[in-house]
């Protein structure tokens, strides 16, 4: 008995950590897929547009910047056709990818595209 009320203590002062989401592959020059736990979905990067004469620097671009299983935050700011738009953040970093192509030149940014975009 003693050993159980140990443990219910324990979890109530050791909360859990939630598990983040991680990069599975970039699909397109703002499209990743994504997964956590136990499940998987296509995230469209939020509030950019990507030139298609730079989509292939933009991939390559995004695999460098944020590898497989790199552990991410979202920003959810919509949906598109049933794909949720994101801002997507690496954990390790400060700036989310969208505007991390548009510093790097390979996208543009789209204000109003969705009402919290920048």
């Amino acid at each position: 008995m003693i050993g159980l009320v140990a443990l219910l203590v324990a979890l109530l002062i050791l909360p859990l950590g939630a598990g983040a989401a991680e990069i599975l592959q970039v699909r397109g020059a703002d499209l990743l897929q994504l997964g956590d736990q136990n499940r998987s979905y296509t995230v469209q990067l939020a509030c950019i547009a990507v030139a298609p004469e730079h989509e292939n620097e933009a991939i390559a671009w995004l695999r460098q910047a944020a590898p497989r299983y790199t552990k991410v935050n979202l920003r959810p700011m919509g949906q598109n056709q049933g794909v949720l738009v994101a801002m997507v953040t690496p954990l390790a970093t400060a700036t989310d990818l969208g505007s991390g192509l548009v510093a790097a030149g390979l996208a543009e940014l789209q204000t109003g595209a969705l009402d919290p975009c920048p």
